[in-house]
């Protein structure tokens, strides 16, 4: 049967109309098969659940439910029991710290129970990147954790959304999966969080992890790692939530030839606790935005400096002075990775020494 006759079938069908609020299923896999890894959905909505506008390249994101995705891809009722939840229907352009803070709490919940084996989290790609590193640096299992997303709409042609799904329940029911941290299937590869990020903006093949690789691939229904990520140590449940309700605000501020005060003096007076400077070449900064950078550095603004360069890492007191001015070196965190550990490390800390700590060993 075509994919788009299945999604017709799918009785939960399109979302528009329907509850958006999360469902919670609490069976603990009543109906399960006896043998088979226990796996839960959550989904969010995002590309993967998108629905063409007038049969072209327009489309609005989040329009199918998760049961609608699931029916789609029946081989994985073969693979694992499974079951899910719709946490959220949005395009990830509008994920924020409400939602990953629901999701954290929903994940470490779900991985504390017995019968659950792994967490899959379907995702838009623009912001899966971010919420991928949050939850690697919060959810305190070894059980797999999976996102997953598509370039293409569901009810495009040659939509890779049923494919990438089918592939991140291999990963998560794989036991070579555990103990990684939290992991990005798509298109055929397999990424650690802190590392992927995405880098097209319509081509299939988005993701890449430009600093070290992929972790592994995906070939005839088996995911092989071709390497062990050597922060898994350090990285597991860096950061708990218990007792928050919020993040420290942390602005970013994109470098450029001439750049402005503006940005940084914004967010001084709005009183950002923290500032990431996506800045050129090795984290280089202009003059006169130095100068703004090192004067909120005094006033206990945390400042980061990351780099607009895709690949490569920030080093600290190589081209700045980063201990003279109070600065933390991003190492190979892009900005918005930085950001993400930045507003987790002021909920521990702000000292500025402290914090480079966390992000060496992060």
């Amino acid at each position: 049967m075509k994919y788009l006759d299945r999604l017709k079938k799918i009785v939960t069908g399109f979302l528009p109309g329907q509850d958006k609020s999360a469902v919670k299923n609490e069976a603990a896999f009543a109906s399960s098969v006896s043998g088979l890894p226990n796996v839960v959905v959550l989904a969010t909505g995002g590309t993967i659940a998108g629905r063409q506008i007038d049969g072209g390249a327009r489309y609005q994101a989040g329009e199918l439910s998760v049961e609608a995705l699931l029916g789609a891809v029946p081989a994985v009722r073969g693979m694992a029991n499974i079951t899910s939840e719709q946490v959220a229907s949005i395009g990830s352009q509008d994920m924020d710290e409400t939602l990953w803070f629901e999701l954290a709490r929903r994940v470490n919940e779900l991985l504390a129970r017995k019968d659950v084996d792994g967490v899959i989290i379907t995702h838009g790609t623009d912001t899966l990147e971010e919420t991928a590193w949050f939850l690697d640096l919060v959810v305190s299992s070894d059980k797999p954790v999976v996102l997953v997303g598509a370039m293409r709409p569901a009810s495009a042609v040659g939509a890779d959304g049923p494919a990438n799904l089918f592939d991140a329940v291999v990963v998560a029911t794989s036991p070579d999966s555990a103990a990684r941290g939290v992991l990005v299937a798509m298109n055929g590869n397999v990424f650690e969080a802190r590392d992927v990020t995405k880098v097209s903006t319509t081509a299939v093949q988005a993701f890449a992890a430009p600093n070290f690789g992929p972790l592994g691939q995906l070939h005839d229904g088996r995911v092989f790692y071709w390497r062990s990520s050597g922060r898994a140590a350090q990285r597991k449940a860096s950061f708990a939530l218990a007792g928050l309700e919020s993040l420290p605000l942390v602005g970013i501020v994109y470098g450029h030839a001439d750049a402005p005060l503006l940005p940084v003096t914004a967010l001084v007076d709005a009183q950002y606790r923290g500032i990431v400077y996506a800045g050129v070449g090795n984290g280089n900064i202009h003059s006169k935005v130095l100068d703004a950078l090192a004067a909120a550095a005094r006033q206990g603004v945390v400042v980061v400096r990351s780099s607009r360069v895709a690949a490569g890492s920030t080093m600290r007191d190589v081209e700045l002075d980063d201990t003279r001015h109070g600065f933390v070196a991003a190492g190979t965190l892009n900005p918005q990775k930085a950001r993400v550990l930045l507003q987790l490390a002021l909920t521990r800390t702000q000292n500025a020494g402290e914090i480079q700590q966390l992000f060496d060993y992060s």
